[in-house]
């Protein structure tokens, strides 16, 4: 199990709760990259949002690109995950780039890549509208996908590279320096289409939060898919988690209580509402769905440290290799995490037995 985090872009994580202490500054995610490469962390995600989803559309948001760069350039053996949302890039824009910031990161001291890619086939519609992103429809944006990352490796494998396709094309494109290492690249996706795309586009599959037989289900589906695809299972699988750890369990139901109590007279109740009309959940699950987002709750890490964990563990044994965390503040809690929950969890023996 190696332990990651989300880089908080958009000033927190928590839709209910208006300032968590984690301005969208450049100052504060460098001092957190640094802190959370000192602790042993093994990856952050960096979303790439242009509006902000969490604390309303005209809060500051961060852009993942410029971000990663000086991420990966004050630190040391942190991996960055950036995303990329084919609707808004050029696939051979996006291979040079991505060629330059491979050698801005380097490689860690096991010899593995420092930058990688999360594909997301698309999201907000509005988002596209205000930008001018192209936001396709469910089954064709893995089309898109799909295609984007074929341009992504053969510039990266081939020189001069061509590809007619549906929704890109490059015509005898010369990438140089190509990257000396190729960014693993990431995906996540649910529907049937969706997961037969990634399973032959991707390296390894990001989920959001789920039980743990949910995710050993899907961990199980994505390596038969990959298997027949490929003859060979998904390197990495990743999940998007909240995590909460307290001294005593009471403490720690205390904080989720604050974070999923949406007020009714916030500018943010009207969302809620709608996100509850157009649930099939229950209020109070919806109410975690909605606080923090990515379903980052239904994981319920709440607890006491070795309650957490225990429960690591049993995502862990289910196939599980990455925990991508959201906390508040995130600056404290890396922190405690690190130091109380770390020590619980066998990742360095894991990583050993593994070969890494």
């Amino acid at each position: 199990m190696h332990f990651g985090y989300w880089t908080p872009i958009y000033g927190g994580f928590l839709r209910n709760l208006g300032d968590e202490g984690m301005p969208a500054t450049w100052d504060y995610v460098k001092q957190l990259s640094q802190l959370a490469d000192r602790l042993g962390y093994h990856t952050t995600l960096v979303p790439e949002l242009y509006l902000n989803d969490r604390k309303g559309v005209d809060a500051p948001s961060l852009e993942a690109w410029s971000l990663s760069s000086a991420i990966l350039a004050v630190t040391e053996q942190l991996r960055v995950m950036t995303a990329v949302r084919p609707g808004f890039h050029l696939p051979a824009v996006t291979a040079k780039e991505s060629a330059t910031i491979t050698d801005i990161a380097g490689t860690t001291e096991a010899s593995a890549a420092r930058f990688a890619l999360n594909v997301v086939a698309a999201w907000w519609e509005e988002e596209a509208r205000q930008y001018g992103g192209a936001f396709t429809r469910h089954d064709d944006r893995y089309r898109q996908a799909t295609e984007f990352v074929d341009v992504l490796r053969g510039l990266w494998e081939h020189t001069p590279f061509t590809h007619q396709g549906e929704h890109f094309t490059v015509r005898d494109s010369i990438l140089s320096p190509k990257p000396s290492i190729h960014p693993p690249v990431f995906a996540g996706g649910e529907s049937e289409s969706g997961r037969e795309s990634i399973a032959t586009f991707a390296d390894s599959y990001v989920l959001h939060g789920g039980t743990v037989d949910e995710v050993r289900s899907k961990i199980a589906d994505m390596n038969a898919r990959s298997q027949r695809i490929h003859q060979r299972d998904m390197a990495e699988f990743g999940m998007s988690t909240y995590v909460i750890v307290r001294d005593t369990e009471a403490e720690a139901r205390a904080e989720l209580d604050r974070i999923t109590t949406v007020d009714p007279h916030s500018p943010g109740y009207a969302s809620f509402e709608e996100f509850v009309k157009n649930s099939e959940l229950d209020v109070e699950l919806s109410k975690r769905e909605y606080s923090v987002g990515t379903r980052g709750l239904r994981p319920d890490l709440v607890g006491t440290p070795e309650q957490v964990a225990e429960k690591i563990r049993a995502y862990q044994d289910a196939g599980l290799t990455l925990l991508l965390i959201q906390c508040s503040p995130a600056h404290e809690e890396l922190e405690r995490i690190a130091e109380q929950v770390f020590p619980l969890v066998p990742a360095r023996e894991y990583l050993l037995t593994t070969g890494g």
